[in-house]
């Protein structure tokens, strides 16, 4: 094209449409600030796609939008004026700019569409420019503040990003009032660039924003289980709130976690990729949750997919900004899922996987930077771009020692990741952790018709499911697939128990938890009889399953893990699995453990006792009847081994 003819198309349209009048306010958006709102008016013959676009920096051409709205979500649009209201858009640490433009119907182009095969904008008949809306106060004030546990017990990690890369530094202490007493720490600081991104659209200018820089502060030093409160930034840029989380206690005998896949983001207009509303339900109802523990520690994880930026790089601050009421105050933990990494040339992609191009060129570069995890996992992307981190590691949490995998990456015997599982599993302390729960994206098990992964699903079985076994792991956690599905504990396909609440018996429960926000999702497998008759039965190894969406709650004491899966349309649970560790030693703990999972949304639901519980109330009670007749003993013996679990129903 002729340099001068995007001028011409300019000095056309504005031709057609002298006068018409765009705005966007506040110009300068504050910390109170919750939403823009776009006024136009005198626009001639409005159309139903007349839209208004969103830009950030105002120096994008016009086909590099972010995102569009139309104009008749107004009420008033076919008057030709109108106005829209945007909630609060993240800081792209540049001004936003919004441009009006029409968009003729025979001009729509099945060549150039969305993420779902809907035509998108095509940047022409530009009719008004609005003036930039910025941030106010410094540009260089923290933003996205997470945090994270580190290697250490006694610490704690916060990440934060800033325009520039400016010294920083983290400051903590046990009194809020005043900052009394308080400990500053320095921070390290990481990027990256529209080079290091893989393919297309992450390193095309439509998909390309700068991302700031990254800071990762390390609070040490902490007392356990106590309430610390920090801010991050620094004097000349600013800093952030003070916000507060509850350290870390090796010692502690409860542990409380939130759990989830496929969250994504919430982004409140139309964008070139799908985009998932329902993540705000999934962190309404777990900020709920965490408030209502007091407190009580507690860990959110979320085990891949996490924001499906897909390559299109301001949706990842969405996400972020989302998060921030929970994860600057509650450690967020991650693991890798394909839409953060898969890409055409990744290192490892054996004939059986299904690896292509779902992480949109970013290659794990977004997510290796943005989060940082305890361990050093470490993956070179082969093109001279920081190395993929964050792939597996584990930590103890109270009672309970989690582990998380890459699915995406080497995994079976003799990898690196491998050994590495082999090696953590065997030396778990299960008299301080008797419970272990293994995450990781794609799932082992899954009655979903998700026949693309059906190979890799059997080399995970045959990799890791032994290991899963042998080093008896409680729980394993899986995403990918957008449903909530709860198998039995299983051991080659095979289950070993049946019921809801039961004594380990020597195999994991597999449960499917990507709920929490994407939608799309195959339908469950069909009957093999009637391929062409929509019937999709229950298999037997499936305890519960639901398209709701919703996330986990964790709940573990030394006798008993119990997870429960809550529904984001009412908030409550739905389903519920008890597994008891066999560590309780009187009959007043298995009472306590009982107690133990009255839900934080104020219902309740009846428990099942454990034959277990049962047998040790039993021996305590032969121990109390010691000069007793001996004939008197065993029968009271044999009555409590007769004893059955109370049925679990859900109401």
């Amino acid at each position: 094209m002729h340099p001068k003819t995007p001028l011409l198309l300019l000095f056309f349209a504005a031709g057609e449409a002298a006068g018409t009048t765009l705005t966007a306010t506040p110009a300068k958006l504050t910390q109170s600030d919750q939403e823009i709102k776009i006024r136009w008016s005198d626009l001639p013959s409005p159309d139903g796609l007349d839209h208004v676009a969103i830009y950030s920096p105002p120096s994008s051409s016009d086909r590099d939008f972010l995102g569009y709205i139309f104009l008749n979500g107004s009420a008033s649009w076919r008057s030709g004026r109108g106005e829209l209201t945007l909630p609060r858009l993240p800081n792209l640490r540049a001004p936003y700019q919004f441009r009006l433009f029409r968009w003729p119907a025979k001009e729509y182009s099945y060549h150039h569409v969305d993420h779902d095969g809907n035509p998108l904008p095509h940047g022409r008949h530009r009719v008004a420019l609005s003036g930039e809306v910025a941030f106010a106060g410094s540009a260089a004030r923290p933003e996205q503040v997470h945090l994270a546990f580190a290697d250490r017990a006694d610490e704690m990690r916060v990440m934060f990003v800033c325009a520039d890369a400016g010294k920083r530094a983290v400051r903590y202490g046990l009194e809020k009032e005043g900052e009394k007493g308080w400990t500053e720490v320095g921070t390290e600081v990481r990027t990256y660039e529209q080079k290091h991104m893989c393919d297309a659209p992450a390193n095309d200018s439509v998909g390309w924003r700068d991302p700031g820089f990254v800071f990762d502060g390390l609070m040490n030093g902490l007392e356990p289980g106590r309430r610390y409160f920090y801010k991050v930034g620094s004097d000349p840029g600013g800093w952030s709130e003070t916000y507060s989380f509850i350290s870390r206690d090796s010692d502690a005998n409860e542990t409380i976690a939130f759990l989830f896949g496929d969250m994504g983001t919430y982004v409140p207009y139309n964008t070139y990729i799908r985009t998932q509303d329902e993540s705000l339900s999934t962190v309404k109802w777990i900020l709920r949750d965490i408030e209502a523990l007091g407190d009580k520690p507690a860990f959110i994880s979320h085990i891949g997919d996490i924001s499906y930026a897909r390559g299109y790089a301001w949706v990842w601050d969405h996400f972020f900004s989302q998060i921030e009421p929970v994860a600057a105050n509650t450690p967020y933990h991650v693991c890798i899922g394909n839409h953060e990494y898969d890409w055409p040339s990744q290192p490892w992609k054996p004939s059986w996987s299904t690896y292509g191009k779902d992480g949109g060129g970013e290659c794990g570069i977004p997510y290796s930077v943005k989060f940082r995890m305890p361990g050093n996992s470490v993956l070179p992307t082969g093109n001279g771009a920081p190395d993929t981190r964050n792939l597996y590691y584990s930590f103890d949490s109270g009672v309970v020692h989690f582990v998380y995998m890459s699915t995406e990456t080497n995994f079976v015997q003799g990898s690196d990741q491998h050994s590495f599982l082999k090696a953590d599993l065997e030396k778990v302390n299960r008299s301080r952790t008797p419970f272990v729960v293994f995450q990781g994206h794609r799932p082992m098990y899954t009655s979903s018709n998700e026949a693309r992964d059906s190979a890799m699903r059997q080399q995970m079985i045959q990799h890791l499911e032994p290991l899963l076994v042998m080093y008896n792991v409680t729980l394993a956690l899986w995403g990918h697939v957008h449903r909530y599905e709860r198998f039995c504990p299983m051991k080659n396909s095979q289950c070993l128990n049946t019921s809801s609440s039961f004594v380990y018996p020597g195999a994991p429960v597999h449960v499917v938890i990507g709920m929490a926000g994407q939608d799309w999702q195959p339908i469950w497998q069909p009957r093999r009889d009637h391929p062409d008759v929509p019937i999709f039965p229950q298999p037997g190894i499936s305890m519960y399953r639901g398209g709701e969406f919703g996330y986990t709650k964790l709940v573990a004491t030394r006798e008993k893990l119990t997870l429960m899966y809550v529904g984001n349309h009412d908030g409550q649970v739905h389903d519920m699995v008890e597994i008891f560790s066999g560590q309780t030693s009187t009959e007043a703990s298995a009472t306590e453990a009982v107690n133990q999972t009255k839900l934080s949304s104020g219902t309740s639901a009846k428990l099942k006792i454990s034959p277990l519980y049962l047998e040790i109330g039993g021996s305590v009670m032969l121990a109390l009847l010691l000069g007793f007749a001996l004939g008197f003993l065993l029968r009271k013996k044999r009555e409590a081994a007769q004893w059955t679990p109370v049925k679990n129903e859900e109401s």
